[in-house]
């Protein structure tokens, strides 16, 4: 490993001069793949010169136990080589999890989709719980929402939300969250007050860019509608909400919530091309199943991946068996002990794999 953190490190330094270097710095798009190298290699770059420090100091605080030392100072000098063995512990353990190999993208904006699924009216009801949890956890983190499309039952719940979240290392914060959520509490549509079960699905995709996904404009078929839903003077009267097909794949992608045509033209093919990319994904990961399974799944919709319940303030994900009795707070966006709780679970399987 410690040959593999030199050549990091290395590397590190070569993208330095890079970066200095006028005619780097006179080519956009040189200078924008360089910037994001290095920013990819910093953490662990820090950490391993740290680790070089603290082992040379390490080294030099035994030698000095050698010495003809009194007793205050040796005392003091075998402290320091107890703190300093402790910290060379821990720099190892981080630079080993760093090292593990890295989904190429988790540095990417997502594509979030809600639907409500089993449970009708209340699936919908808490479709809209999810989509309040995601924006709030997003808020916390300093990133943007833009919503790109939505479905609006009458009960003001979402048949469907779609949604993306801009800002760095969103697919790696949310990329666990996709899967089926399951609700039990008792519905606001429910005289007796009896404690229902309804789901709703979570679809994580990262962002495509352009590069990544060509879609050929003849391999697309644009129609365009009125907008439905609350409000609004362009609802039901003009044609501003947009429906793409993708006719080789036969997927689909829909825009109406901008009032520009060409907005929500825009925006849906945003929409289509990270599902085409999806889509090419799934496929690829299928060849390798097995490999693909884990105690944090697969990231299957259909998956039931975690469980609300009001009546006890429960959240119990059920792939690593976490269990939280602070139900609101989870519900108001405070997702950063479940979503590390995964994490650490997914780097102990790779840690595992590794050995």
């Amino acid at each position: 490993m410690l040959d593999r953190l030199q050549a990091l490190a290395d590397r590190y330094e070569k993208l330095s001069e890079l970066l200095c270097d006028p005619d780097v710095a006179n080519d956009s798009a040189k200078l924008r793949e360089y910037s994001k190298e290095q920013s990819d290699l910093q953490e662990a770059n820090d950490a391993y010169r740290e680790y070089q420090n603290v082992c040379e100091e390490l080294e030099a605080a035994k030698e000095m136990l050698n010495d003809k030392l009194d007793d205050e100072m040796r005392e003091m000098v075998k402290l320091e080589v107890d703190e300093l063995s402790d910290r060379k512990d821990e720099l190892e353990a981080r630079l080993t999890v760093l090292m593990l190999p890295k989904d190429p993208n988790d540095d990417k904006n997502v594509i979030v989709e809600i639907r409500g699924a089993a449970g009708g009216d209340e699936a919908a009801l808490f479709a809209g719980d999810l989509y309040r949890m995601y924006t709030r956890y997003a808020d916390g983190q300093g990133w943007k929402v833009e919503v790109l499309d939505t479905n609006v039952n009458d009960l003001g719940g979402f048949k469907e939300v779609v949604f993306m979240i801009s800002g760095k290392g969103a697919y790696s914060k949310l990329k666990y969250e996709s899967g089926a959520h399951r609700v039990q509490r008792i519905p606001v549509t429910e005289s007796g007050g009896r404690i229902h079960t309804s789901t709703s699905t979570v679809a994580v995709i990262p962002e495509a860019e352009e590069v990544e996904i060509d879609i050929k404009e003849s391999d697309i078929r644009v129609d365009t509608f009125c907008s439905s839903g609350a409000g609004g003077q362009s609802v039901n009267t003009t044609k501003s909400a947009v429906r793409v097909t993708h006719v080789p794949t036969g997927i689909v992608a829909t825009c109406q919530d901008g009032k520009s045509q060409n907005s929500n033209k825009e925006k849906a093919l945003q929409v289509l091309r990270a599902r085409i990319y999806d889509k090419f994904l799934q496929e690829e990961q299928a060849k390798y199943a097995d490999e693909r399974k884990s105690k944090v799944g697969t990231g299957d919709r259909s998956e039931r991946i975690r469980t609300y319940n009001f009546p006890q303030s429960r959240v119990t994900d059920h792939r690593i068996g976490l269990t939280l009795h602070r139900l609101d707070s989870v519900l108001n966006g405070d997702l950063d002990e479940i979503i590390g709780s995964l994490t650490v679970a997914v780097q102990a399987e790779l840690l595992d794999k590794a050995e």
